[in-house]
C-alpha cells in the first residue's frame, strides 16, 4: 500500500468517526502532512477533541491530552528533573510534550510561562530544562483548542505564538442532518462500549495496530508533499497575497481604501510559508502533483486569519479578519 492509499484510507475512516466536520478533518490532515500545528476555535461539543483523539487511534503513535488551566506550570508540559536517592543523581522525567500528537485543550487558559514552553516546543521541536535540551519526536503535532464563548479567566495568545500555528481553524455547529448522525453514532458507541467492557478496550478493537497507519508511512507522505510542484506564477500569487496584507493601499479599488483602513498589521513571512505548505498538502490529498490557485484560496483564510492585526476602525465597523481576507482575495489577481 502506497503512502497516498494509506492516508486516503485514514481520511475515510476519520470521516466516519467525526461527522459533520469535513473541513476540520481536512485541516487536521493538512497539518499532519505539512508538519505544522493547528489552532482550532469553536463552541463546546463540535468534535474538536474527538477529531484529534480519533486521528491518534488511527495512527500507530503516542497521544497525550493536556487540559490547560491557570495553575498549570511549564514543568507540567515539559517534564522535570527527578532526584533518585538510590543513585544519588537527578534523572529527567519527560512530560506530555514528548508524545507524537498533543491536544492542548483550552490553550488560552494557561499563563504566559506555560505558553512560552509550548512555543519553544512548537517552534524548535525541542524543550529545554535547566541547561539541557531534549529533542521531541520527528512526528510532532500540537492541536490547540480555544472556546470563543467563554472568555472569563483566559489569557489571549500573544501574536508571536499565534504565528507559530500553521492554521487557525474555526469550527461551527453541524447541520441538523449531521447532528442526527452524531446522535446515532454516539448511541451506537455507548452500546458497543457496554458490550466490550470499557472505552479503552473499544478503541483498541476499532483500531488494532495492524490497521493503523505507521509513523514511517506518515513521514513518507510528508516527503511526497514536499515534492509537489509549485509553479513560479503560483509562488508569485502567494507572495502578492501576503504582501497585499502589509501594503493594502497598492491593491485598493478607487478611493474607498477599505483595506488600508482595516489592516493595522499584515502577515509575516510565516504566512507565505504556511500558504505554500498547506497548499501543497491539499494538492497531494486531491491526488495532484502540482498546486493550483484554488488550493491557495482554499487555505488562505485558515493560514492568514491569525496573522492579521485589525485596526480599531475595522472593529468599529464590525469587520473581522475573514472579511479582510475576502477583500484581499478579490483584489489580488489570480494567475
Amino acid at each position: 500500500m502506497s503512502a497516498h492509499q494509506a492516508i486516503d484510507k485514514l481520511r475515510a475512516r476519520l470521516t466516519t468517526r467525526v461527522l459533520g466536520q469535513a473541513d476540520l478533518v481536512e485541516r487536521l490532515l493538512i497539518a499532519l502532512l505539512a508538519d505544522g500545528h493547528l489552532l482550532v476555535e469553536g463552541p463546546p461539543g463540535v468534535a474538536k477533541t474527538r477529531a484529534i483523539k480519533a486521528l491518534a487511534e488511527l495512527i500507530d503513535c503516542e497521544f497525550q491530552r493536556v487540559q490547560f488551566t491557570p495553575d498549570l506550570l511549564p514543568a507540567d508540559l515539559t517534564g522535570t528533573e527527578v532526584y533518585r536517592p538510590q543513585e544519588g543523581s537527578f534523572k529527567f522525567q519527560p512530560g506530555p510534550l514528548f508524545h507524537n500528537l498533543v491536544l492542548a485543550d483550552e490553550v488560552n487558559r494557561a499563563p504566559a510561562k506555560v505558553q512560552s514552553a509550548l512555543l519553544e516546543a512548537m517552534a524548535e521541536q525541542q524543550i529545554t530544562v535547566g541547561h539541557d535540551s531534549y529533542p521531541l519526536p520527528e512526528l510532532f503535532l500540537v492541536m490547540a483548542t480555544q472556546n470563543p464563548i467563554e472568555q472569563e479567566g483566559t489569557y489571549p495568545l500573544p501574536e508571536a505564538q499565534l504565528d507559530r500555528f500553521l492554521m487557525h481553524v474555526r469550527v461551527d455547529y453541524p447541520g441538523a442532518e449531521h447532528e442526527r448522525e452524531v446522535l446515532r453514532l454516539v448511541r451506537d458507541e455507548a452500546r458497543r462500549t457496554a458490550r466490550e467492557g470499557g472505552r479503552e478496550k473499544l478503541a483498541i478493537v476499532e483500531a488494532v495496530p495492524a490497521e493503523r497507519v505507521s509513523v514511517q508511512r506518515v513521514l513518507a507522505a510528508r516527503r511526497e508533499v514536499l515534492a509537489i510542484h509549485v509553479a513560479d506564477n503560483i509562488e508569485d500569487y502567494m507572495v502578492r497575497l501576503v504582501g497585499a496584507s502589509r501594503d493594502p493601499s497598492r491593491y485598493e479599488i478607487g478611493d474607498e481604501q477599505r483595506l488600508a483602513r482595516w489592516l493595522a498589521w499584515g502577515a509575516s513571512p510565516r504566512g507565505t510559508l504556511a500558504l505554500d505548505a498547506a497548499s501543497r498538502a491539499r494538492a497531494w490529498l486531491a491526488g495532484r502533483d502540482y498546486v493550483s490557485p484554488d488550493d491557495v484560496q482554499s487555505v488562505a483564510h485558515d493560514c492568514l486569519r491569525h496573522r492579521l492585526l485589525l485596526s480599531y476602525e475595522a472593529e468599529a465597523e464590525a469587520v473581522d479578519t475573514d472579511a479582510a481576507i475576502d477583500a484581499l482575495l478579490n483584489r489580488v489577481a489570480v494567475p
